[in-house]
Formats: C-alpha cells, structure tokens, sequence
C-alpha cells in the first residue's frame, strides 16, 4: 500500500517550486546589485587613494621644503614641548647657541649662558667670537602644548647701529662746533676789545675797573657757553636713582624765588594728593637743571608781575610735568625750531637750554613737547616713564 504521509501534492509541489525560483531571481538581482555597488565602490576607493596618494606626495614635498627652508634659514628656530624641553633646532640655532642640545631645559639653558639687557627679547651671549646680541622671541603653537622661539644674531645689526648713532653724533658735533664758534666770536672780540683798553697805560683807576668787571663778564659768558656745550654732547652716563617729581618741583620753585621775586612774579605749584609720590628714574640734578631752565625761560618770556604754573599729572605709565606761562607766546615757526642747538630768539640767549633739556629727556626715555600762543602764553611738557605708582593718600 502506498504511504499517504509520503504523497506530494503536486499544487504544494508548483507552488514551492514557484517560491524557490522567485527568491532565485531575487538572489540574482541583489547580487547583479552587490556587484554593482562593489564596483562603484572599488573605483571611489581608487579615487579616494589616488587623492590620498596625491596628498601624501604633497605633504612628503613640503616637509622637505620646510625641511630645507629650517636648514638654511639665516634666523634660528627652537621647538620646546610642553614641559620647556628642547626637542628640536635648526643649524641656524645651533650657530648661535652653540652650547644648546635636544633635551635641555630652556629655563636653565638661559640661566646659565644667557644674560638679560634692558631690552625686551634681547639677550647676551658669550661666545669664543665675542659678546654676541641674541633676540628671542616665544610663540605658542596654535592647537598643541609646546612653544616655538624665532633666534635672531643682531650683534652685526647692533655695531652698524651704534656707527651710525656715532657718525651722527660726529656730524652734530661738527654743526654744533660751527654754531659754537659764531656764538663764541662776539663775546670774545668785546673781551678782546676790554683787554686792550686794560692795556693802556693812562686808563684812570675807575675806567680799569670798569673795563676788568666787563672784560671778567665776557669771560665768564664764554665759559656758559663752553660748558652748555659739553652738557650737549655729553655721552657718558650719569648716576641714576629715583627721583620724586613733586620734592623736584618745589625744590626748582624755592631754587628760582630769588629771580622771580626781583621780577615781581609768583611761581605757582599744583600738585594733588594722588601724585605725590610719583617718581621717575633720572639723575636729579640734571632733571632739576632742565626744571629750573624751564622756569626761567617762562619768566623771561613773562611781563612783571606775572604768574608761573608747575602741574604734575599722570597718562598711563608716563608721568607730566608742566610748566605755564602767561607771557608772549610763540610762532609756530619758532616752535618748529625751538630744541635745535643754538637757536634762540634771544640777543642774550646761548641757544643751548632747551637742546640740552631735550638731549637728556631722549636719554631718559622721554621727551619734551610745547604748546604755544602769540599773545597768550606758553606750556611745556616733560614727559617721562613712571618709576612706581603713587601712594594713595
């Protein structure tokens, strides 16, 4: 007998095998797709290394670029990683630094073989050349820890400037000389002109008096001269300390009363609570020579009776010291020329005050300015870098 579990009915037997021959046809699509989808992948991955490729190549030529660019760079570079440690320099660095080695510690590299100037970045080193002027400067890595230092040698630089600085001193001092000489001639031919007349055997007593006092007031004018002159050109230094503006400005008041008071004229000192301390770095006598120089020229620029002004303020890190005057003013011509060595508007005058009061503030850092109005008056300012603050009263 036949089984009837094992009869297969031939609708079940179509219709699986009608199943089997649509997923078939499905399979074969989705793998005609996969092949597909694999080759359009194959080639944006060949395009994608070609581009890759292509930027490697790139990067590799500018790396040997930048490699090239750090071994002849003149100027010297120094990478420090986080912690301050060199980890890389170029030739140019190690020309300068010659002491400098990959692990060092910077901090202690400039301990040990650098020496700080009065310069920002500026730097001594030692080497078996000489004394050598280094500029350093530091430079944060955008996105990483470490720090990157551009070297720069300027000693060559430095020598070139200081010839040049003392060529143009020789050049003033020789237009200075030109100018001294025409200053020097007058007072010289009168004292010339006095001692002849000292000579002749029948001046009376009185008339050899008069002549000597006159002969002797020559020779002390060219002595004023003589010695405004070296005050100019003086190029060595001078002792500094700090100096407190407003114990300077009284002491210049206290110092001109005698003049002033002959001339009927009141010197006038403003100075607030909050800059009565306010310092400076100078050499006082000099600073209160160019304060007194100042005050005089106020005065003799100034009618009888009238008023002298001494101020003192602070703009930021520069302290000002004014002094004002209600007296004839100034063109701005005269303005223009006021601080070249002789030039004065004054029969009497040397020429040499206000260069000399110019010459010195450069020195210090400052500078002097004016503001000046015919038939008004005229102020000046010395203007000059602040010590420390002042205590606040």
């Amino acid at each position: 007998m036949t089984n009837p579990k094992m009869t297969i009915d031939p609708r079940e037997l179509e219709s699986a095998f009608s199943l089997f021959t649509e997923a078939s046809n499905q399979l074969s699509l989705a793998y005609a797709d996969l092949q597909q989808q694999v080759v359009s992948l194959t080639d944006q991955l060949e395009i994608a290394n070609g581009n890759l490729r292509r930027e490697l190549d790139e990067k590799a030529a500018l790396s040997r670029r930048l490699s090239l660019l750090l071994e002849r760079l003149p100027g010297g570079v120094v990478e420090l990683n986080e912690q301050g440690v060199v980890v890389e320099f170029n030739p140019a660095a190690s020309l300068m630094m010659k002491t400098l080695a990959l692990g060092s510690v910077w901090q202690e590299y400039v301990s040990e073989f650098l020496e700080p100037t009065n310069v920002p970045d500026l730097w001594l080193s030692q080497s078996m050349e000489g004394e050598r002027r280094i500029r350093i400067v530091l430079n944060d890595m955008p996105g990483e820890y470490g720090k990157i230092m551009l070297v720069h040698d300027i000693s060559d630089t430095w020598e070139l400037q200081r010839a040049l600085t003392q060529h143009k001193r020789l050049a003033a001092m020789g237009e200075m000389a030109a100018g001294l000489a025409h200053q020097l001639r007058t007072p010289l031919a009168t004292a010339l002109l006095y001692s002849t007349h000292l000579a002749k055997p029948a001046l009376s007593d009185n008339d050899r008096q008069k002549f000597g006092q006159k002969n002797l007031a020559r020779l002390r004018h060219l002595e004023v001269l003589i010695q405004n002159m070296l005050s100019f050109v003086r190029g060595h230094d001078v002792p500094m300390e700090a100096v407190t503006l407003s114990g300077l400005l009284r002491e210049a008041q206290q110092l001109m009363l005698p003049q002033l008071q002959a001339s009927e004229m009141k010197c006038v000192l403003e100075i607030t609570a909050e800059h009565e301390n306010l310092a400076v770095n100078a050499n006082h006598k000099e600073l209160l020579g160019c304060v007194t120089n100042l005050i005089d020229n106020a005065r003799l620029a100034s009618k009888q009776g009238g008023i002298i002004r001494l101020s003192l303020a602070r703009q930021e890190n520069m302290a000002e010291l004014k002094v004002e005057d209600q007296g004839c003013g100034m063109s701005l011509e005269v303005q223009e020329r006021l601080f070249e060595p002789f030039f004065t508007t004054r029969k009497e005058g040397t020429g040499l005050g206000l260069a000399i009061v110019s010459n010195l503030l450069a020195r210090l850092g400052g500078e002097i300015g004016v503001n000046s109005n015919l038939g008004i008056g005229s102020s000046f300012t010395i203007r000059l870098p602040v010590l420390y603050c002042p205590t606040k009263v």
